[in-house]
């Protein structure tokens, strides 16, 4: 008997554990639960009460929250998760109410606490687009509305889609940014929902300049097709398809025509990697054209194989001519374009001179002549526009290139951006493997005491660049530059002196001489030696390459061209120094513009 009664003791035992544990953690927190339903709208029912006018009409529907009744006092005591501290949802919960007859009303309620929801609808529709989420429009296109494509409820089934509220008031496709239309729609009970879809307006380099352009071609005196691009100032020549070509600003540097296409790689090089990834391959114009059609032709003659980089044609400049014959394209220098003529010279956009073989637009020169390069790139048509106006106050920027952070060392940045230090503007020609930066100023220096331009006082017959012989341009410049320049940024460096037999061709120097000195002449195939300004007054300058043939000597003069024919031991010119800033200086400030250079610490 006793056996038995253990036995039977220890069954009863062994069904009461799960039933505790299913009264305790479903059944009791159920109950608990539903308790806090009642309460919840027997507080609805009497806050209607005392607010009968705002009982619904019709077949509105009107809410309460449960926020509502705890702040109006109808509910004393927080409703909490059962056996838990954690409240109930005061702005998910709900009790909403439905007229069913004159005086008669249906309370529905939904209350939401943790794992514990009311049975009753409490979602709303489904609302499903036609088209994409998100959807990418042009600046200054119109925005067209794709609508709905269907809306279903758990309850009401399918809604008209014409119930949906849209509203795209906020889409302001003339400026670019990322805005969102709203689609809203409730069902029966009122339960609301509403989605967005994003509508992001850019601005594809090669939609605005459609806009600005015509026939896809910029005429005339342009200011409005500026674009900064790494870290240099370009012009836009056109649409090339569906891509755009631009052009350099001003000369970058003076190169023989038969140096042009080593010397443009040695260009792309200079590119900030960012910046590359932008470009594509082209198909440039070149051909040889004759006096009679070299003003006049706007046709393709012949094409160069694909490259990254290439000088403008006379077809281009040809046609973004306006009426009256002129054109932002021709500058202020004597720059190559990429046509020949029959006898196999080289054509190049005339500036100062008058009288000279070619027509009023053009001259040809031989190709060992040293003339202005203003490289031409192809940039993807659908690059953004991130800001600017075009204007060469505000150009266009891709943001290609990112921007310094304070504290950044100076040697990670890249070629063409702009410096302030000791009251002079510099810009960076490159980076040396040692981590110095190499800079060249933006104008000539001022001398301390004295005549700002200095010449050859030595009676060597040739003129060679020697910073170490008294007398001579090279030893000047390394002298007098740290008299007016603050030094203690710069490093003396070691420099390589290019001499030629005769005329200096690029990368066909005779020889070379090494000399270790803080500050030199700009060498004119390197990034920036060239003009200082096209569409200013330019001040001629030395360069520091030489030849050994009797009075060849290499300056730029006073319109902006390499001296190229034998000159004077009387000559004179101004300093342009070139040095490498120390590898530990660093950003302070600034963006790397002419207008807005990088202040600098050390």
């Amino acid at each position: 008997m006793k056996n038995k009664f253990a036995k039977y003791f220890k069954i009863a035992v062994t069904l009461a554990i799960p039933c505790a544990f299913i009264w305790f953690l479903i059944i009791s927190p159920f109950l608990k639960f539903k308790n806090n339903e009642k309460i919840f709208i027997e507080a609805a029912k009497r806050y209607y009460e005392l607010n009968a006018d705002k009982l619904p009409t019709g077949k509105r529907v009107s809410t309460v929250t449960l926020k509502t009744l705890y702040n109006d006092a109808y509910i004393k005591e927080d409703l909490f998760v059962p056996y838990t501290k954690k409240p109930c949802s005061i702005t998910e919960s709900w009790v909403k109410v439905t007229q069913t007859s004159r005086d008669e009303y249906k309370y529905i309620t939904y209350l939401q606490c943790g794992f514990f929801k009311s049975n009753v609808d409490h979602t709303g529709p489904v609302i499903k687009l036609k088209g994409e989420n998100e959807i990418t429009i042009n600046r200054g296109e119109e925005y067209k509305e794709l609508g709905v494509e269907k809306v279903t409820d758990n309850e009401d089934g399918k809604i008209d889609p014409k119930e949906v509220i849209i509203d795209s008031s906020k889409v302001n496709t003339n400026v670019n940014g990322t805005y969102e239309v709203t689609y809203t729609v409730l069902d029966s009970l009122k339960n609301k929902t509403t989605i967005t879809r994003k509508v992001n307006v850019v601005q594809k380099i090669n939609a605005t300049v459609k806009q600005e352009t015509e026939n896809g071609i910029y005429l005339g005196n342009n200011v409005n097709n500026y674009l900064y691009f790494s870290g240099m100032l370009f012009r836009i020549i056109g649409l090339d398809g569906n891509n755009i070509k631009v052009i350099a600003n001003n000369d970058i540097a003076n190169v023989d025509y038969d140096g042009l296409d080593e010397w443009l790689e040695y260009f792309y090089d200079h590119l900030a990697p960012s910046s590359k990834k932008y470009l594509v391959k082209n198909k440039y114009c070149t051909g040889t054209l004759t006096p009679e059609n070299v003003n006049t032709e706007t046709n393709c003659i012949k094409q160069t194989s694909s490259r990254y980089a290439y000088i403008i044609s006379n077809k281009e400049l040809n046609q973004s001519r306006n009426v009256n014959g002129e054109s932002y394209l021709f500058p202020q220098t004597i720059s190559w374009t990429s046509n020949v003529n029959e006898n196999g010279e080289a054509w190049a956009t005339k500036f100062a001179f008058t009288g000279i073989a070619g027509s009023s637009q053009y001259m040809y020169f031989d190709n060992d002549y040293n003339l202005g390069v203003r490289p031409v790139l192809t940039i993807k048509g659908d690059s953004l526009v991130i800001s600017g106006d075009g204007t060469k106050e505000n150009p266009y920027s891709l943001n290609d290139i990112n921007k310094a952070k304070a504290d950044e060392y100076l040697n990670t940045r890249y070629s063409g951006e702009y410096i302030t230090y000791s009251g002079y503007l510099w810009r960076i020609v490159d980076i040396s493997n040692d981590g110095d930066t190499k800079v060249i100023s933006e104008i000539p220096i001022t001398l301390i005491g004295g005549n700002d331009t200095i010449k050859y006082e030595t009676t060597d017959t040739s003129k060679i660049y020697n910073p170490t012989q008294k007398g001579n341009i090279g030893y000047t410049i390394n002298q007098k530059t740290g008299d007016s320049v603050d030094e203690k940024y710069f490093v003396t460096k070691e420099i390589s002196v290019p001499i030629y037999k005769t005329i200096a061709k690029y990368k066909k120097e005779d020889s070379t001489k090494k000399y270790k000195v803080k500050f030199s002449a700009p060498n004119m195939y390197e990034m920036f030696s060239a003009s200082l300004k096209s569409d200013e007054t330019n001040i001629g300058y030395w360069l520091i390459n030489s030849s050994k043939e009797q009075y060849r000597k290499y300056l730029i003069s006073n319109i902006g061209v390499v001296m190229f024919e034998q000159l004077s031991d009387n000559i004179e010119s101004y300093i342009r120094p070139v040095g490498y800033l120390d590898k530990r200086v660093k950003i302070v400030s600034g963006s790397g513009t002419e207008k807005d250079p990088y202040k600098i610490s050390k």
